[in-house]
């Protein structure tokens, strides 16, 4: 029988008497509740997070609001090593992750009195993005100031608004990074604008990376099997580099990049879904007569706040369409902008995918066992296959955006376009 109307007044007169103890009640739940709370970097992937040191190893506290996502949770910043756990393999049967522009970073300083106009591409240092599993760095190298710098221009030519720095000083980050860590390869590909006669084979010299360097006449050009991890850290064969000129593979000794992978659309036209057509410069994705294979994940202009939205699940669909297009055989690199950035796990958990089922049959590659029969798999939960960070430390803190640093660089895309737009106009 439901009460009357005067029993009703009653009621809410005799509930409203004890309020204050409902708020102390309230108050001590929320107590509670944050004290069981996960801290002091004990929080897992996917978990809530207030602070950067809320985070476990291998992750940093943030968010993704284009995602609608503006709760920090704690989310991936660490690639997993696939050699730590299942070594000795052909190198092209391993996928790494490649960072786009690698040089093209957030809050780099420009040359002296000069605003730089240009687009950026990565929010930390090289030798950050190899701490953190990065193992492919693209880096567009042109002549500049009687040196080879690295610049983010047009036209193939560097103008100081759109210069970086020198080569050398991100050359010299490899090869720290290569001397401090005996058994990691490192993989670079250049688009050359460099015409100085020799410029590249100097300037590697001088960066001290000519010991590491993989001799161009050891690559197989048929199609074949890389040789294995093992054998090119024994040789100390471990860095690949790749130009984008044809004729410096006779001149300097510089592998071509198109002779030996396989390649597709950089920019907008290869991340349209259920699409993955080759760049011109490559042969088809499904040719047999190169056995490297580099998928391009990032749109033609980058906007650092939509690049979680662009690592959620569409890398992964982007992945299984290219995978298909080259006759399913795996991605060896993944190049994409802000790395870090995603809705939690990101390109981290695309590639332990990409890993897991090339090296051991498994959806992750940290479910692979080594020595185990191909598709033997441990149980591993999938809020747990991401913890397996590298051992290099590395990243640790918050990518997330302020607005004045978001219109900041959307001006200097706006700027960028318009000087481009009236370069074109002088040029006719």
């Amino acid at each position: 029988m439901f009460p009357s109307f005067s029993d009703q007044r009653r009621l809410c007169r005799a509930s409203a008497i004890p309020n204050g103890y409902f708020l102390l009640l309230l108050i001590i739940s929320v107590l509670i509740i944050n004290s069981a709370a996960c801290s002091n970097r004990n929080c897992q992937v996917l978990e809530p997070c207030s602070l950067p040191t809320d985070c476990g190893p291998g992750l940093y506290c943030g968010n993704c609001p284009a995602m609608g996502k503006n709760q920090p949770i704690c989310t991936r910043g660490q690639a997993t090593i696939p050699t730590t756990i299942i070594n000795g393999l052909p190198f092209n049967k391993y996928s790494w992750l490649m960072t786009h522009n690698a040089f093209s970073i957030v809050d780099a300083p420009p040359l002296p009195g000069v605003q730089r106009i240009t687009f950026y591409n990565q929010e930390d240092t090289v030798t950050n993005q190899l701490r953190n599993g990065v193992r492919g760095l693209m880096l567009d190298m042109y002549d500049f100031e009687n040196d080879i710098w690295l610049c983010h221009s047009f036209r193939g030519q560097c103008y100081n608004f759109t210069a970086f720095q020198p080569a050398i000083n991100t050359l010299k980050e490899v090869e720290t990074f290569l001397s401090e860590n005996p058994s990691e390869i490192v993989t670079i590909v250049i688009e050359d604008y460099v015409h100085t006669p020799k410029g590249l084979t100097n300037l590697f010299t001088n960066a001290g990376l000519d010991k590491y360097w993989f001799p161009v006449s050891k690559m197989p050009r048929k199609g074949e099997d890389w040789p294995t991890v093992t054998d090119m850290v024994q040789e100390n064969h471990r860095l690949l580099v790749f130009t984008s000129i044809a004729s410096k593979e006779a001149d300097e000794g510089i592998a071509y990049q198109w002779r030996y992978m396989v390649e597709n659309e950089p920019g907008d036209a290869g991340v349209v879904q259920g699409s993955c057509p080759n760049r011109k410069e490559s042969r088809p994705l499904n040719s047999k007569s190169a056995s490297l294979f580099l998928q391009n994940s990032f749109p033609s202009f980058p906007v650092e706040s939509d690049s979680c939205k662009e690592h959620s699940a569409t890398v992964g669909e982007l992945v299984g369409t290219c995978y298909k297009a080259a006759g399913n055989v795996m991605p060896n690199f993944l190049a994409v902008n802000f790395y870090m950035r995603s809705d939690g796990g990101g390109v981290f958990d695309v590639l332990d995918g990409m890993n897991g089922q090339t090296l051991c049959g498994c959806s992750s590659v940290a479910a692979c066992q080594a020595g185990a029969p191909f598709g033997t798999c441990k149980n591993v939960a999938v809020s747990n296959t991401t913890q397996t960070p590298n051992t290099f430390g590395g990243f640790s803190g918050s990518v997330q955006l302020s607005g004045s640093a978001s219109t900041i660089h959307f001006m200097n895309l706006l700027y960028f376009f318009l000087l481009f737009f009236s370069f074109l106009v002088f040029q006719l």
